[in-house]
């Protein structure tokens, strides 16, 4: 009898695409891929391990799962905190992120009754092939990762020792992917990595390039581009800024600004200012005044004063983002922060301070958002809505538009009418078809 696989994920758009390319390695090689973990024989843990919260929501998960099944932890937990991994809970196999089809050849091992931990592979070996079979877990969504690892030495950040130096994929091989995605469905592309700036230094080319290199594809779709962090993107503002203008690229920027203070900034080991995050955010404003801009921000840095602080409110009332992302900071195995002894803030205060933060950004996301009531323009939906009959599309600058419908919109591009806003979307009408 064929075993029966689950595959379970956690994390980024990057994780979300390496999940999908286990899927279709394992499902090509023959195995069952089900939805029901209670069924399987097998179930892949695929691992975040950015934030402290979420290793022991997935270590907590895997405590649960019952014992007659066979457990692999693949992604960016193994690589950071096998040591707690092996400590506290029962697994079959180990491996790090990204590592393709080589998964087929670890569940066969698994299977087997092999205990296979593979974790001292080296962090700039060859990519995974772009046209490895992949299983979309959205019909109308590709994720396509454009590279691997990142330029960046951020004190608080352990994923560049899961994913490593810098490894970024030829515009062609991107491009091909895309064509061939969308013969199959594919409408909406995310192009997607740790720090989609950083695209490219390592071939001579940028991620400019590869906007303005999909933008000549004579086929129709849409391209949210994924996060930038701010430095890598100065040098090549004039770029982007020209190859955003394409109809196929959504007016939606993630600029992380992770904090308001220079200083903190400075300890974080950011390489820019917050006047140079805020220039950036002004140019692009300039040019698409509609932009929607989404931004990170970690309260509670070792060395985080409480002016320091209320200058990251400050900076945050100033832009006035669409989304902001607002984190605790937590020390991750690894890191530099990890050993920061001096000028740790209370976990008290930082607990305040997030919620002070989150309030704020709730209060600016939902006056953003009102500025839209009454607007009237062409929706790609993308996605089912939680309610029944609900429907999840996308405007030009990516914000979401919740419809009523009983047709199936998966999909579809149709004119919608903006009636009421809240602070995480827009509610809408159908127009015209």
């Amino acid at each position: 009898m064929t075993p029966k696989l689950h595959i379970k994920n956690y994390g980024c758009s990057g994780n979300t695409a390496d999940a999908e390319t286990l899927t279709g390695c394992l499902k090509q090689a023959g195995y069952t891929i089900i939805n029901n973990e209670t069924e399987a024989n097998l179930i892949i843990y695929n691992t975040c391990a950015v934030k402290g919260p979420t290793e022991n929501r997935i270590i907590n998960d895997i405590k649960n799962t019952p014992k007659d099944k066979k457990i692999v932890i693949t992604g960016c937990l193994p690589k950071i905190s096998y040591e707690r991994l092996q400590h506290e809970i029962h697994f079959d196999g180990a491996v790090g992120p990204a590592i393709g089809e080589d998964i087929v050849e670890v569940i066969r091992r698994v299977l087997t009754g092999e205990q296979v931990v593979e974790l001292t592979t080296n962090l700039e070996k060859p990519l995974p092939p772009l046209d490895l079979p992949h299983h979309r877990s959205n019909p109308v969504v590709s994720i396509v990762p454009i590279n691997y690892g990142c330029l960046g030495s951020c004190a608080y950040c352990c994923v560049v020792h899961a994913r490593g130096k810098l490894r970024s994929y030829p515009i062609k091989e991107i491009m091909k992917r895309i064509e061939t995605d969308h013969t199959t469905g594919a409408q909406e592309f995310w192009i997607t990595s740790q720090d989609t700036a950083s695209y490219g230094r390592d071939i001579k080319t940028n991620l400019a390039e590869l906007l303005l290199s999909i933008d000549g594809l004579k086929i129709d779709f849409r391209v949210r581009v994924g996060m930038m962090t701010p430095n890598l993107v100065t040098d090549i503002e004039k770029q982007l800024l020209r190859a955003f203008e394409s109809e196929k690229i959504f007016k939606f920027l993630h600029l992380p600004v992770q904090s308001g203070d220079n200083a903190v900034l400075k300890n974080m080991h950011r390489f820019y200012t917050a006047e140079q995050f805020k220039t950036i955010v002004k140019t692009f404003r300039e040019t698409f005044p509609d932009l929607t801009l989404a931004t990170d921000v970690i309260v509670g840095y070792p060395g985080e004063t409480d002016k320091a602080f209320h200058n990251t409110l400050a900076l945050l009332k100033e832009v006035k983002p669409d989304i902001t992302n607002v984190s605790k900071f937590f020390a991750r195995p690894k890191t530099q922060a990890w050993e920061i002894q001096e000028g740790l803030v209370d976990k008290e205060e930082i607990k305040h301070r997030s919620t002070v933060t989150a309030e704020l950004t709730k209060e600016l996301s939902a006056n953003r958002n009102q500025r839209w009531v009454n607007w009237r323009g062409t929706t790609i939906f993308d996605e089912q809505g939680k309610v029944e009959g609900s429907w999840v599309g996308r405007n030009f600058t990516y914000k979401p538009v919740v419809v009523q419908s009983s047709e199936n919109l998966l999909g579809k591009t149709l004119i919608v009418k903006v009636t009421e806003a809240s602070q995480t979307y827009l509610k809408g009408k159908i127009w015209s078809k």
